[in-house]
């Protein structure tokens, strides 16, 4: 076994890697760019190794730099992750020519099945069924446009070396197909080093369901059944699960045989993935294979109870598999929600800083029988940058059926504490609230369709909002007992606190009174309901467990005049706690109304200026694109959403923005 090992990577999967290097007895070698001089993975590895400057291409994915890092510190072998440079095929053969193992897939295997392009080639001469699709070279904008008339629209255009979402757009129509041609290049080139494009058919109402596959250097081949990816924006993926509530025990078998058997035919070892798009009716059609280890590999684990870290540092070392086919069985059902450093307020733009607050919640058994993990890469007072992919940390559950792993994921969202940056957790708590995710009625247009406007957070139930309701007075009467209590005095010099408030939250009031006792409070409504609350909680805490009617209820709490704010279950919510009379008048006060922005077009996200696409003077149309703002390896063009005429220009290409910076003024 191999004695010392460097990962080639940065953040969450870095530090996957490392702790189970650490507990098999290997030591560790991380390397670093400028921005992350003070990241986790580099506090965690047993040495450190600085790289470069931020831009990747300046730093993780030069070849050179990596093995320089290697003879520094005469690491035997390298896990390459994910991204960067998991799947370069010129990165492994540098390795094998350097007699240092890679931990992954021979680069033959790479060469065939990490290029898009190629590995659908093979697939079709192997039988398996692709998604219609032209798989040569594009020249440029106005040949995918005429390749993508023929297919018939929708087409997808994707990078043929991406990954993560990165250099794919949808385009419905010639102007999109030409306008994406381009982006997906540009994100390609910047994330990948390679820039080129192929164009398919878009398969409309598809569920994304793909194969974790697993073969050593003694001709064994396993598949460890399916994951479930259907929950995109963006085509990146933001939920997963394992299993799929879709698949039948026929179709898991067929796909997962016939993913072996493609992993056969190009002589693969190690980890690695074989997507797949699904119809309603179980078709399944192959996408690619992932000549690496995915993002979502956690559920994997989860669910057979495989450490698929540990097996591809052990196949790399030359060990067989320990176990066989028939051994690999589905225990429960576990879920995953990707937690990004993105604003799901404003269309899920990046957002960057320094993270104030990073609690997450306790891993490891839970009191409903479940299970919690996450992997991060951050920490509290850490930063994020604007250089590297959005991804906070991995939040997964497990429960013995999909309801439970689903109740579990609710709970663990709830008491996820970050603060500092926009973060997608309201939308992934959303998500896992929605009567068709629940039903398991999902495809890849689940998220366009359900959230067409996009995300203005959620309006929670009858029965939740009371609960809220209740929780926040019997908060309240805490705080307030607090608040009045004369320090060293006797009862009688105490002023009493009220039993009758007006509890005011989402639009709604409802009137209550309050009765205390040592165990809790019972809060009863105007219309004669009562609810038992019971809760630790006491002022300044900012996550309150609380017990609602014998049920868990976790809200994330700070202090407003006259209440709290409250956020659970994708909601973030004012509690205005008032005595009747303050209520009364409450209702008098005029309502504050935001300022007039139209006039100007703001930057949605910390960013890079790219293009300005417009001059001064210069008449618009709805739809035009002004500018392109680059921030995390993603192209965001900013158009115009009236007709109008460009008065200023206060933004030039390559000007760094903050939110809200005003980038042009109109007329």
């Amino acid at each position: 076994m191999f004695k010392k090992i460097l990962i080639a990577n940065r953040g969450e999967i870095a530090c996957r890697v490392i702790k189970t290097a650490r507990r098999m007895g290997i030591k560790t070698v991380a390397v670093y760019s400028d921005a992350d001089r003070n990241a986790l993975h580099v506090q965690m590895a047993d040495e450190a190794v600085h790289i470069g400057p931020p831009p990747a291409n300046q730093s993780y994915i030069v070849i050179d730099r990596i093995m320089e890092a290697i003879r520094r510190t005469g690491a035997e072998a390298v896990h390459p992750g994910y991204g960067f440079l998991s799947e370069r095929m010129d990165f492994a053969a540098a390795l094998e020519k350097a007699r240092v193992v890679f931990i992954g897939p021979p680069s033959p295997a790479i060469e065939a099945m990490g290029d898009k392009i190629t590995s659908k080639k093979l697939a079709q001469e192997a039988g398996v069924s692709t998604v219609p699709g032209y798989m040569g070279l594009i020249a440029d904008a106005e040949e995918a446009v005429r390749i993508s008339g023929e297919i018939g629209y929708p087409v997808m255009i994707k990078a043929s070396a991406g990954g993560g979402g990165k250099g794919m757009r949808i385009a419905w129509n010639a102007d999109e197909a030409r306008e994406g041609f381009q982006s997906s290049k540009n994100e390609a080139a910047a994330s990948f080093g390679d820039d080129r494009i192929f164009i398919e058919k878009f398969v409309t109402q598809p569920r994304h369901i793909e194969i974790q596959v697993l073969a050593d250097q003694h001709g064994n081949y396993v598949y460890l059944h399916e994951r479930e990816c259907s929950i995109q924006r963006r085509n990146q993926k933001v939920i997963e699960e394992a299993p799929s509530p879709f698949l039948d025990e026929a179709t898991r078998k067929a796909m997962g045989e016939q993913a072996c058997a493609l992993a056969r035919a190009v002589g693969y070892t190690s980890a690695g993935t074989v997507e797949f798009i699904v119809d309603g009716a179980r078709n399944f059609y192959f996408l690619e294979m992932n000549t690496r280890l995915q993002v979502e590999h956690p559920v994997t684990e989860l669910i057979t109870g495989v450490d698929l870290v540990e097996q591809m540092i052990r196949v790399a070392a030359g060990e067989k598999l320990p176990f066989a086919q028939s051994d690999l069985k589905i225990n429960g059902w576990a879920m995953e929600s990707r937690l990004y450093a993105e604003d799901p307020y404003r269309n899920f733009l990046p957002s960057i800083g320094r993270l104030t607050r990073y609690r997450p919640p306790v891993e490891g058994p839970t009191a409903g029988g479940g299970i919690v993990r996450n992997d991060t890469g951050v920490y509290e007072g850490g930063e994020i940058s604007m250089f590297y992919d959005p991804m906070i940390a991995k939040l997964c559950t497990w429960g013995k059926t999909r309801a439970d792993a689903i109740e579990e994921m609710r709970l663990a969202l709830d008491m996820f504490e970050v603060e500092g940056i926009g973060h997608n957790l309201p939308f992934c708590s959303a998500v896992m609230d929605h009567p068709r995710f629940t039903s398991g009625n999902i495809t890849t247009a689940f998220i366009a369709e359900e959230y067409p406007e996009g995300f203005a957070g959620v309006t929670l139930d009858d029965t939740t909002l009371r609960h809220a309701a209740a929780a926040a007075a019997a908060m309240n009467r805490v705080a307030e007992i607090r608040r009045t209590k004369i320090s060293g005095t006797m009862d009688n010099h105490e002023r009493r606190v009220g039993d009758d408030w007006v509890v005011s939250l989402q639009g709604m009031a409802f009137p209550l009174t309050i009765a205390a006792d040592r165990a809790g409070s019972t809060v009863t409504f105007a219309d004669g309901q009562s609810i038992r609350v019971e809760s630790g909680w006491t002022p300044g805490q900012p996550l309150a467990r609380v017990t609602v009617d014998g049920q868990p209820l976790v809200l994330k709490v700070g202090k407003i005049p006259l209440g709290f704010r409250i956020r659970l279950r994708g909601a973030d919510l004012k509690a205005h706690v008032r005595t009747p009379r303050q209520h009364e008048l409450s209702l008098l006060m005029p309502e504050k109304l935001p300022p007039d922005t139209s006039r100007f077009l703001l930057c949605p996200m910390p960013g890079l200026v790219v293009k300005i696409s417009v001059e001064e003077g210069q008449e618009v149309q709805e739809g035009q694109a002004l500018a392109t703002v680059e921030a995390m390896k993603m192209e965001n063009i900013l158009k115009a959403e009236r007709k109008g005429v460009v008065k200023k220009i206060n933004a030039a290409p390559g000007a760094s923005l903050r939110v809200d910076d005003v980038i042009m003024e109109f007329e």
